[in-house]
């Protein structure tokens, strides 16, 4: 079964050793791809210096995404 992007909004964001990172909050796509990139944790800000940091600091690449069901379950990784 396919998970549509609106439904992962608001999800919470767990490692899988059990850490809470956060809440999705918004997601980066890569339109050319049609894919996507990262999940943030804050809502990305119009201040590009304050929207790269929120990118760097609290958002997880898409590609460490192991599941989707109540949460999101992600590796951690050093990026």
């Amino acid at each position: 079964m396919a998970l549509k992007l609106s439904e992962m909004y608001g999800m919470d964001v767990f490692t899988d050793s059990g850490k809470f990172l956060g809440t999705a909050q918004d997601f980066i796509i890569d339109v050319e791809k049609g894919e996507v990139v990262r999940i943030l944790l804050d809502e990305l800000p119009a201040s590009k210096e304050k929207a790269l940091e929120v990118i760097k600091e609290k958002s997880v690449l898409y590609k460490n995404v192991k599941s989707v069901e109540d949460v999101i379950v992600v590796t951690k990784s050093k990026e």
